[in-house]
């Protein structure tokens, strides 16, 4: 197989979703370009415009008019979140500072998600939250009046310190996240962008309160996670060299990158700039033969959503890979560690099941048979590529529910290797 082009990824999906709320949270006009037109970006859309918010039509160049920090008001109809977990979680974040009682619903999948982990602190603060027994959707979320706190996270969650952090900016207090490992700081980023006081202090990330969300003008990088599964099929080709352009190379984000460097892959880094408070690089990655490496749980938050990628590849490579520390992936759309082994074995590679990781063992040998999505976006995306690989025959039983993320991912792939 060889690799060859140039490829603009969408636009990154935690970007896109904040680009929304904090827009919808400000004062003024924000102008919004290369948002990443998915199904989980319009569920955030749509619950905003639940809420009152003023959200255009997306497309590659909009402009949203901001109601203010206490302008959206009691939503007439349930918060229809459809398989997004980073709406639920971070729209709940700004239910709980407005005086509105909502429901959070979602489909089958998000349904099964956990959400008391997000429910914990803010009801700490002061909200209310009706769950079901088992953790999940429905949610009713009734907020108001809050109160500052210092949270300690139980688990390095990105969405979780989110929640918080929006919580205290609409509710108008200080708050103060610990986390146990760093995570994403797109959040932190973009506030501070908009004028907002936000610190990190070692593992701690603080918010002052403010009264007032400045506008601002966001030109959505490419996304790292959908820019991975290029980097991966690159890595995994015979030949060739794929460049992957503006893509957002924020440190909390690159991991995999990181992990694909010590597995000997060629990436490289070309024009970087700052926009937007974010960092941005042109990629080129070039193929290798490539080597086993242990991933740890200090690894992880970086690389979390490129994991079922990692292994995938890892059937390609010289030796073992091991990846531990890596709970989280059971309780994502799936649960990917179960479901990214089951896979693999079924199409004939050595892999192992650990119970907070995987064990692949490498080889050269052709994978054929039919991969068992789940619905699950990343795992269709990372065996697509995986099925692209030299002497591979790989079929995936939903090849649609990519949308979710990466709605022209299959042309894409078609577009940039050759068998």
């Amino acid at each position: 197989m060889k690799v060859f082009g140039t490829l603009r990824v969408p636009g990154d999906k935690s970007i896109s979703h904040r680009s929304l709320i904090l827009g919808a949270l400000g004062s003024g006009t924000s102008r919004v370009r290369r948002i990443l037109e998915s199904a989980d970006v319009h569920s955030t859309a749509a619950v905003l415009r639940a809420l009152g918010a003023d959200i255009p039509a997306l497309s590659d160049d909009f402009v949203i008019r901001g109601v203010g920090l206490r302008g959206l008001r009691q939503p007439s109809v349930d918060l229809d979140c459809g398989n997004s977990g980073t709406t639920t979680r971070l729209m709940a974040g700004v239910v709980a500072g407005l005086p509105v009682r909502a429901t959070f619903t979602g489909d089958a999948s998000l349904s099964r998600r956990p959400m008391r982990r997000v429910a914990r602190p803010l009801e700490a603060m002061g909200a209310r939250f009706e769950l079901r027994e088992h953790g999940g959707l429905p949610m009713a979320v009734t907020g108001g009046a809050l109160h500052s706190i210092r949270w300690e996270s139980e688990v390095a969650s990105a969405q979780v310190k989110s929640a918080i952090l929006l919580a205290g900016l609409v509710g108008g207090i200080d708050v103060s996240v610990v986390e146990t490992e760093a995570t994403r700081d797109h959040t932190e980023r973009m506030l501070m962008a908009r004028g907002v006081g936000v610190r990190r202090e070692g593992t701690v990330v603080s918010l002052a309160h403010t009264d007032e969300l400045n506008g601002l003008d966001t030109d959505v990088p490419g996304d790292p996670s959908s820019a991975a599964f290029f980097a991966a099929l690159a890595a995994i080709a015979d030949s060739g060299e794929l460049r992957l352009e503006g893509v957002c190379v924020n440190g909390t984000r690159v991991g995999f990158l990181r992990v694909l460097e010590r597995m000997g892959v060629g990436v490289r880094e070309e024009h970087r700039r700052v926009s937007g408070g974010e960092d941005v690089a042109d990629l080129v990655i070039s193929p290798a033969a490539l080597r086993g490496t242990p991933v740890v749980r200090a690894d992880v938050p970086s690389m979390v959503d490129e994991l079922p990628m990692l292994a995938c590849i890892a059937t390609r490579a010289d030796g073992d890979t091991v990846i531990t520390g890596a709970d989280e992936l059971r309780v994502k759309e799936s649960d990917r560690i179960t479901a990214v082994v089951s896979n693999l074995q079924a199409l004939g590679a050595d892999a192992e099941e650990l119970p907070d990781g995987m064990r692949i063992r490498g080889s050269r040998r052709p994978l054929r048979g039919r991969v068992a999505t789940h619905g699950d976006h990343r795992l269709a995306m990372a065996f697509g590529v995986l099925g692209a690989a030299a002497g591979n025959d790989i079929e995936v039983d939903d090849p649609d529910c990519a949308g979710v993320s990466y709605p022209r991912f299959w042309k894409d792939l078609a577009g940039v290797h050759a068998r």
